[in-house]
């Protein structure tokens, strides 16, 4: 069996977006239970210099369906905000989970060898889909989702490994 760009792109998203969706909403459950500000969390970052978890948790989906879309247009830039508070966030996860399971495995494995360019002003990268999803996409889309994960961890969420993995895909 070979693996196909689908699934090493949409069929790696959504594990981790559903994760993420699990992961999201213990922190709310946690945060009603310990009357916590999840808006305040929103804003919460691991390191002074670091960007807080609402942007961390935006990029899980500008990094997913949002890489999808920079492939079919040819160019993909930097997330734009400003960013939803927490339950915001919970939503635009469900809805990037959603859009991303309405692709057909056709579609994405039809962009194979399609140019796309990562741009930020007068700054391009040249990519070929498979090379961009590869080694742009996906190593972002996962230190975002760590990130967003670590955080809700050292807000004192109860989560384990087990959280951030998700959905085993394993052989039926």
């Amino acid at each position: 069996m070979t693996t196909s760009l689908y699934d090493l792109s949409v069929g790696c998203y959504l594990q981790t977006l559903g994760a993420a969706s699990g992961f999201l909403e213990r922190g709310a459950d946690h945060f009603r239970e310990n009357n916590i500000d999840p808006d305040e969390v929103a804003q919460s970052r691991l390191f002074p210099d670091m960007l807080p978890f609402a942007f961390q948790v935006y990029c899980i989906s500008h990094h997913s369906l949002g890489a999808i879309e920079g492939v079919k247009a040819g160019v993909f830039g930097p997330p734009q905000g400003p960013f939803p508070g927490y339950t915001g966030l919970q939503a635009l996860i469900t809805e990037t989970l959603a859009k991303l399971k309405a692709i057909s495995p056709d579609e994405i494995n039809g962009l194979s060898g399609k140019d796309v360019a990562f741009q930020m002003r007068d700054f391009k990268v040249p990519f070929t889909a498979e090379n961009f999803i590869l080694s742009f996409s996906l190593p972002n889309f996962h230190f975002h989702a760590t990130t967003a994960y670590d955080i809700l961890r050292t807000k004192g969420v109860p989560l384990g490994k087990r959280d951030y993995m998700g959905a085993l895909r394993m052989k039926t």
